[in-house]
């Protein structure tokens, strides 16, 4: 069974910065290497967002306006973990972040065209 688990997440004040990490296993993820990798959010009360979108290749990657030159997704292949460095946080970034993941196809920030699912991590920012 192919697994998502992110970590990393946590408190943190405004202007500082986290990392997350999404570690992927399982025996049939093989078939995940030629699509894309996708972290999205969920703040209290609102929808399920996209963040950033990446190809395993890192050929491409797009991120969602509200992110852009704050953060930053790169990955280790070799580890089948991806990771979401977030710096200059501010409160509205708080919310529970979620990796995913899906086989192929273009680009899209539905977060329905990704069909694993990691559990979650919650990142607060507050003073």
């Amino acid at each position: 069974q192919v697994q998502l688990v992110e970590s990393g997440g946590g408190l943190v004040q405004p202007g500082g910065s986290l990392r997350l990490s999404c570690a992927a296993s399982g025996g049939t993820f093989s078939r995940y290497v030629m699509g894309w990798m996708g972290w999205f959010r969920r703040a209290p009360g609102k929808e399920r967002e996209f963040v950033v979108g990446r190809t395993w290749s890192g050929v491409s990657t797009y991120y969602a306006d509200s992110v852009k030159g704050r953060f930053t997704i790169s990955s280790d292949n070799a580890k089948n973990t991806v990771y979401l460095q977030m710096n200059s946080l501010k409160p509205e970034d708080t919310a529970v972040y979620y990796c995913a993941s899906r086989q192929s196809g273009a680009y899209s920030p539905s977060p329905a065209s990704y069909d694993l699912w990691g559990q979650g991590t919650q990142v607060t920012v507050s003073s």
